[in-house]
């Protein structure tokens, strides 16, 4: 299915079902989203070569990805994956925590006052 050696960024993720769609596709690239070789894609008309590594940030999640070909149409899935090689690091397992990240201090009872506190509160300020 390789129709040539280079293809335009947005073309290239419609084909390789990143998104939905090539409009998606070319806000995702002017948002910034979309890396090639480390370069941020400026537009949606950025070529794409074979072998070229792209790292897509989705939704909480981030795909490396080296381009094997280019594709000619949107097909089902089976032949999107042969348009490239997945070198995204595993997804963190939910419910664990990232070994980074440290754990919110807070002392007690310095939250939202609770429904009973707040009520004894607008007794103390109340002039009746």
């Amino acid at each position: 299915m390789v129709t040539d050696a280079r293809q335009r960024i947005d073309k290239w993720l419609f084909f390789s079902r990143a998104v939905k769609s090539r409009s998606l596709a070319a806000k995702l690239v002017v948002a910034g989203r979309v890396r090639i070789n480390r370069d941020k894609a400026a537009q949606a008309s950025d070529m794409v070569r074979v072998g070229d590594v792209l790292t897509i940030t989705l939704e909480r999640r981030i795909f490396i990805w080296k381009v094997l070909g280019t594709g000619s149409r949107r097909g089902p899935a089976e032949e999107a994956r042969l348009l490239y090689e997945d070198m995204s690091p595993p997804p963190v397992p939910k419910g664990e925590a990232v070994p980074d990240a440290i754990p919110a201090l807070r002392d007690a009872g310095s939250g939202r006052p609770t429904k009973k506190e707040r009520r004894d509160t607008d007794r103390l300020f109340d002039d009746d």
